[in-house]
């Protein structure tokens, strides 16, 4: 069962900017892969790390998770470094699960090797698509033979846990397409799977481009079929959906994914990371100068903060956790969060109705019609 982490237990999440190129759907904080940067951003999340590191005092690290932009464009001595000034001041768990995102591009079987060494897990690959075509239409920088290479490297280095992104919803994409996706999947050794849907992001270069773009995307049926086909064909190969967008094998569901579903505190350090801690949210600032200013002097790097009301937050915290298709035990979330407001019990009642939610006992988890429709369930409820 998912969720059961006890209430001192922690995640870190490092947000690595690099990319080689920033891909057209993109809406993250990246920065151009050069040397003079990397040296700044590893200064200064050194800096950092030395603020936040009092706070971890009485936890327990359970997830660490090197996200970005593209945390591959580091050497393996760099990411090392990160990982032994964190081992130095936190208490890390035995069983910690270390994830680093990697784009098929930057993959040797010496890289692998070196992350194996050094305690790193979890590989989560940006393979998005398998069909060459689509690659491109998304300015990837791999072919789908490079995507297949890379996994099978980091598997013969000894990395088993393994995890790929793959969006549909593209361009000119059609069922037979997809289902030649899902064919080339079966063959790889992977335990885990996020799906994810193309949306036109503001401030990216598809949104921008959206009027030329939106004639060729997949009618609301189509789009209907691709996921259907998606959660059905994964299922057949033991991939099984255990949340809207994420699938695994048994005993391989992401920890620090769960984490934000379940309301783990996480830190997040680098420039644009968000964290939660103490029921309270904060992201730094997405501009390496001023992040790296603000930390030569001491202070924290964060632009925003917020702390909702009890039961504002109580409602974000369930529509959060409904994301989850075992569902919320009323119980152990009333245990953790309090009593639940009379908004709240109003809404689950009204989706009840509606056939979005189903409730049994107490337990209530999204309907599959639920699961189709979860942002208009989340914005009910919230």
């Amino acid at each position: 069962m998912i969720g059961n982490d006890l209430l001192g237990d922690v995640s870190l999440y490092i947000h690595i900017p690099f990319c080689s190129k920033k891909c057209p759907y993109c809406h993250f904080f990246v920065l151009p892969d050069k040397h003079a940067l990397k040296e700044q951003f590893l200064a200064s999340l050194f800096q950092e790390w030395k603020l936040r590191a009092p706070l971890l005092q009485g936890k327990r690290v359970v997830s660490i998770y090197f996200g970005g932009g593209t945390p591959s464009r580091l050497t393996a001595l760099q990411i090392s470094t990160i990982l032994s000034y964190i081992r130095k001041d936190a208490h890390i768990a035995s069983d910690c699960e270390i994830t680093l995102e990697v784009n098929p591009e930057d993959a040797s079987k010496e890289f692998f090797i070196s992350l194996k060494e050094m305690g790193i897990n979890r590989i989560s690959f940006g393979i998005q698509s398998l069909d060459d075509a689509q690659l491109i239409t998304l300015d990837r920088q791999h072919s789908s033979h490079q995507g297949i290479d890379a996994l099978d490297l980091a598997y013969s280095a000894g990395i088993s846990n393994l995890s790929i992104d793959l969006m549909y919803d593209l361009p000119h994409q059609t069922l037979f397409s997809w289902e030649r996706t899902l064919e080339r999947v079966s063959a790889l050794p992977i335990t885990h799977l996020s799906l994810y849907n193309l949306t036109l992001e503001p401030h990216t270069v598809f949104f921008k481009k959206q009027a030329e773009i939106k004639p060729y995307l997949p009618n609301p049926d189509l789009s209907f079929s691709l996921l259907d086909t998606a959660v059905a064909r994964l299922s057949s190969l033991g991939l099984e959906r255990y949340e809207i967008s994420a699938f695994a094998k048994a005993g391989c569901h992401s920890r620090h994914n769960t984490g934000y579903w379940t309301a783990r505190s996480f830190l997040g350090l680098g420039p644009s990371a968000f964290s939660y801690w103490e029921k309270k949210r904060f992201r730094n600032m997405a501009h390496l100068n001023r992040y790296s200013e603000s930390l030569t002097q001491g202070q924290f790097p964060v632009d925003f903060e917020e702390k909702l009301g009890f039961y504002e937050q109580q409602k974000e915290l369930f529509a959060v956790q409904l994301r989850l298709v075992q569902g919320v035990d009323l119980i152990r979330f009333e245990q953790r969060h309090g009593p639940l407001g009379l908004d709240l019990m109003k809404s689950i009642d009204c989706l009840v109705a509606k056939e979005w939610i189903d409730r049994r006992g107490s337990w209530v988890k999204l309907t599959s019609q639920g699961q189709l429709f979860y942002d208009s369930a989340a914005s009910e409820l919230i």
